[in-house]
């Protein structure tokens, strides 16, 4: 029972740090053009 006083914050904090990693990727616009990426690499430059 001790160790869920551990786990229970240990997860909610891992789960805010996952939500604000992905807030920032789709602020910095990394989620905009996902598929010029994969053109890109096809393109002869």
């Amino acid at each position: 029972m001790d160790i869920l006083f551990l786990l229970i914050p240990l997860s909610v904090a891992l789960v805010l740090l996952i939500l604000v990693a992905l807030w920032w990727a789709v602020d910095r616009g990394q989620f905009e053009d996902v598929d010029a990426e994969g053109q890109r690499i096809l393109r002869n430059d």
